[in-house]
């Protein structure tokens, strides 16, 4: 999910009442509940290699064991050294642990995915619930934040619940969400199984604003078929696209290049479209899930093939795979 998310959960957290537990409650579960995206400085080194290492190290089982510990004793140093409020090391160690686990969860909530056993396992656990930016988590959290501030502030003593009432609330529209994806599946399944098809996957991609409209990615043995889905509707196909392996001695050869193999191990839905307009030949490379078309956006990857490598590979000539990069 976007920050704007994970910093009102934090905060909801807080205002539920967690922030009582000791000096600096609330400003641990609102850093912890970020803490993970850390890996953002990746994108330093490039977008395709953040795309190889976002939502992993910083994210995965052993990140989330040493990331309370060093959170709780920043804030317990920072506490001793500036504000010297008498914050205590253990109720530190519980919100920073409860704020930190927040946001692998709630990352797993979307098409993205969690690599959540790096480095033991790259492995990608995906939700396919909500959209990465999702306004009515925001209404939801936000509600229930700026009412229990202001109760508290005048002094009522349920001004927890306010905070609380919206985490519930959050939680029964994740579940609402998860069930009207899975029922668009079934649905574009029963459809596609009535047509003879035997589809190995579905994903119904949910969209920002709309909850009861998703995108379909179809996975079939012989590549993809795309489309939309309305519940209580019927699968609508917007087109289709190759496997990887059909692409021949060209995709073959743009794969094996560097960024083509990060961009490649990341995508889940992935295909391509050879470009040879111009004289200049391009190999695009499509995750699905993102784009449904080459271009500058997220989930695509355009890879250039030189006039020499392209005459090779007309001429039948094996590629070096020491070169391609």
């Amino acid at each position: 999910m976007d920050n704007l998310c994970h910093t009102l959960a934090g905060a909801a957290l807080a205002q539920a009442g967690l922030k009582r537990r000791t000096a600096l409650g609330a400003a641990t579960l609102i850093i912890a509940a970020n803490l993970p995206d850390v890996d953002i400085l990746s994108y330093f080194r490039g977008e395709t290699f953040a795309l190889g290492f976002r939502r992993g190290w910083t994210h995965g089982i052993l990140a989330l064991f040493a990331w309370p510990w060093i959170l709780a004793g920043v804030m317990l140093a920072f506490d001793r050294i500036v504000t010297r409020r008498g914050a205590r090391f253990q109720p530190l160690l519980l919100l920073a642990a409860v704020g930190i686990l927040s946001h692998p969860l709630l990352d797993s909530l979307n098409t993205y995915g969690v690599r959540w056993l790096m480095p033991f396992s790259g492995r990608w656990f995906y939700g396919d619930t909500l959209f990465i930016v999702d306004v009515w988590v925001w209404l939801l959290l936000a509600a229930g934040l700026v009412w229990s501030t202001r109760r508290e502030r005048k002094g009522h003593a349920d001004w927890t619940r306010p905070a609380t009432a919206a985490l519930v609330a959050a939680t029964v529209y994740v579940a609402v969400m998860a069930t009207v994806g899975r029922l668009a599946e079934s649905q574009v399944r029963f459809e596609l199984r009535g047509q003879g098809s035997s589809p190995r996957e579905v994903l119904a991609s949910p969209l920002p604003v709309t909850p009861l409209e998703r995108e379909i990615v179809v996975a079939e043995p012989e590549g993809f078929r795309i489309g939309a889905i309305r519940l209580g509707g019927s699968f609508e196909e917007q087109g289709r696209w190759p496997r990887l392996g059909a692409g021949g001695p060209m995709v073959d050869a743009a794969a094996a290049m560097r960024d083509a193999r990060t961009f490649l191990a990341w995508a889940r839905y992935p295909t391509f479209l050879v470009d040879r307009r111009g004289g200049v030949t391009i190999v695009h490379f499509i995750d699905l899930r993102y784009a449904r078309a080459p271009g500058p956006g997220f989930g695509t990857l355009a890879v250039p093939m030189t006039i020499g490598q392209v005459a090779r590979l007309e001429a039948g000539a094996p590629m070096d795979s020491t070169r391609l990069d």
